[in-house]
């Protein structure tokens, strides 16, 4: 399949899941999330805020602003196809954007820049074992991850992981994916 018919069938099953199944599955995700010995050393925080059928992130950023970690989050350029960071302290800081995207108020908020940040929690629709994944298809953390160094995490809920996924040289593959069933160690599956 290409990377079109394999967003189509797991959109597709990501509607199926029941609200229930939704939030149970983001809560499992959120808790394993937060028992990976990486992230005590993480201290700056890149993570997408969450729109339905995603992994709830809400919940996990509540977690990390107790935990003292600090939260940065997209703002998205349209017309560059590029997107920069910016540290949120309450969800009163974001703005509702094009596809009712939440993003950061920039005049609210602090510009992050890539070196300052330990943790991306990388979005997908659809992933395979070593990492791999497919996006949205604007591919602007493509783009951004091309000069990135730290990190790179997904969560996902278990029906969006397969075999294998077509990608190219330049894709960017996650070192770690997070599911309600396990957490994946891509980087190793990578080596095997």
């Amino acid at each position: 399949m290409n990377k079109k018919e394999w967003r189509h069938k797991i959109k597709s099953a990501l509607q199926e899941l029941s609200k229930e199944e939704h939030h149970i599955f983001s809560t499992m995700i959120k808790n394993r999330l937060l028992k990976q010995p990486f992230l005590k050393d993480c201290q700056t925080i890149a993570i997408t805020i969450s729109k339905p059928p995603e992994v709830d992130t809400y919940g996990i950023i509540e977690e990390l602003w107790g935990m003292e970690k600090r939260v940065v989050v997209p703002k998205c350029n349209p017309t560059l196809r590029t997107m920069d960071f910016y540290e949120i302290l309450s969800f009163s800081q974001l703005e509702t954007v094009y596809m009712d995207l939440k993003e950061p108020i920039p005049s609210e908020t602090v510009y992050v820049s890539p070196e300052e940040i330990d943790m991306v929690i990388v979005p997908g629709i659809v992933f395979d074992h070593k990492g791999y994944r497919i996006g949205y298809g604007g591919g602007y953390y493509d783009r951004y991850l091309s000069g990135y160094k730290g990190r790179l995490v997904s969560l996902a809920f278990h029906l969006q992981l397969v075999d294998e996924l077509p990608y190219e040289a330049h894709d960017i593959p996650v070192d770690v994916i997070i599911t309600e069933k396990a957490s994946i160690n891509c980087a190793e599956n990578r080596r095997g």
